[in-house]
């Protein structure tokens, strides 16, 4: 099991351990945050809680049943009823359906808490497993991109709410 939490200032420190834990790891599957993330990293995390506050993005974080952060899953660039969908799961909990839980779990916030009736996410070609959390949830590719020079596809997922919950549409 896990939970998603929204994203609040005391989770600074929890976050900054996460991300530095886990650089190695994520670079191999995602553009590197590069090293002006980790040293700005305090006016990075108030300029996120900014946007939240805005409504512009909703940012969480995974936490497991021991209540240890695992993850990150995020709706950034809201608008007109869209966002784009990102997550990342640490190393030690990866392979475990952590990505593919804390994905269903923000679509379903997506609808009942957040208003939204589609998602985007994007991943590189090489990210198979990337590619089947978003499958598995109900995304659709819908196009080929570019991720920093990598080759890529964008995925769509339409929400539909109904008696409080999403349902998969393409």
């Amino acid at each position: 099991m896990l939970t998603l939490e929204r994203l609040r200032a005391d989770h600074a420190h929890a976050l900054l351990a996460f991300e530095r834990e886990n650089r190695e790891y994520f670079a191999r599957s995602v553009p590197d945050r590069g090293d002006l993330y980790f040293a700005e990293f305090a006016a990075l995390h108030r300029a996120r809680l900014a946007e939240q506050d805005a409504g512009v993005c909703q940012f969480h974080l995974v936490v497991n049943d021991q209540g240890e952060l695992v993850g990150r899953v995020n709706l950034v660039d809201i608008e007109e009823g869209t966002a784009e969908l990102g997550y990342r799961i640490g190393e030690r909990a990866a392979g475990r359906g952590m990505a593919t839980a804390a994905v269903e779990e923000v679509c379903r916030l997506a609808v009942v808490a957040y208003r939204l009736s589609a998602l985007t996410a994007v991943t590189t070609l090489d990210n198979l497993a990337s590619m089947a959390v978003l499958r598995r949830n109900g995304f659709t590719a819908v196009g080929d991109i570019r991720i920093d020079d990598r080759p890529g596809t964008r995925y769509q997922r339409r929400l539909v709410a109904m008696h409080g919950s999403p349902t998969h549409q393409a």
